[in-house]
């Protein structure tokens, strides 16, 4: 495993990057960033409690975000498909990411992980890993979330923590505005968002719509011990923006 970005300097260091660039002068800029959502920095609140009723505030929520890509490609990639992606340009981040997605996170609720020369262009593709890193405070897991649940007068600390490794390969972002088209001498953005009402479920929504059927809830970690290990295999947590990935365990 790569070196990984320590959190401290994460979002201060301009990241360097492998990118095809056919000369600086006609480069942009492509921003990398990661997200919760409000779910994230705001917790899980009335009326949008977990699907069993429980309200959750995280003090952390870290990830592990390895082998990050943004990428050109013709025709437009299609993660419902699967075929190989047809790619002309390509930017990469060469380390590790170890991201709070709340305490590093902005009024908009995003964290800005890198900034990278880019070739002009859409860069309507992207890839990267949920991966476990062995660096503090990680310390082998790929997402850890650290905060307090309550419900019906019970309040609980908890550590919840899964060690799963899951590679996402996603089309387009999807969300009000189209994202990742460079030009020259000018700054665009992609991002990596999840979806935690993927993993506790959503009250406010149908109990029985897929989402809710398969999210785990929080009723499963509600007992006396403080640390919880959990899958997030199928449940879909990864995403850019509303638009799906197709994810690969390994």
């Amino acid at each position: 495993m790569r070196n990984a970005t320590h959190p401290n300097t994460l979002l201060t260091s301009t990241l360097l990057a492998t990118a095809l660039v056919s000369s600086p002068l006609l480069a942009g800029t492509l921003e990398f960033y990661v997200q919760g959502e409000d779910l994230a920095t705001e917790g899980f609140q009335a009326p949008k409690l977990t699907k069993d009723g429980w309200a959750l505030t995280f003090e952390q929520l870290w990830v592990g975000l390895d082998q990050v890509s943004a990428y050109q490609t013709n025709p437009p990639y299609d993660p419902q498909q699967g075929a190989p992606m047809a790619v002309i340009a390509e930017v990469s981040l060469p380390e590790v990411q170890v991201v709070d997605l709340v305490g590093q996170a902005a009024s908009d609720h995003r964290v800005l992980i890198a900034e990278v020369e880019a070739t002009p262009g859409h860069y309507n593709a992207m890839t990267w890993t949920l991966a476990p890193v062995d660096l503090p405070p990680l310390n082998g897991a790929s997402m850890l979330l650290i905060g307090t649940a309550s419900r019906d007068g019970q309040t609980l600390p908890f550590q919840l923590q899964t060690t799963d490794r899951i590679t996402h390969h996603c089309g387009e972002f999807v969300g009000d505005e189209r994202k990742g088209i460079v030009v020259a001498g000018e700054i665009a953005d992609v991002e990596m968002t999840f979806h935690l009402d993927h993993l506790f479920g959503r009250a406010d929504r149908p109990a029985d719509g897929s989402m809710n059927q398969q999210a785990l809830g929080f009723d499963a970690f509600a007992n006396d011990q403080l640390e919880h290990r959990f899958s997030v295999q199928a449940l879909h947590l990864g995403h850019v923006g509303e638009g799906h990935c197709r994810v690969q365990y390994d």
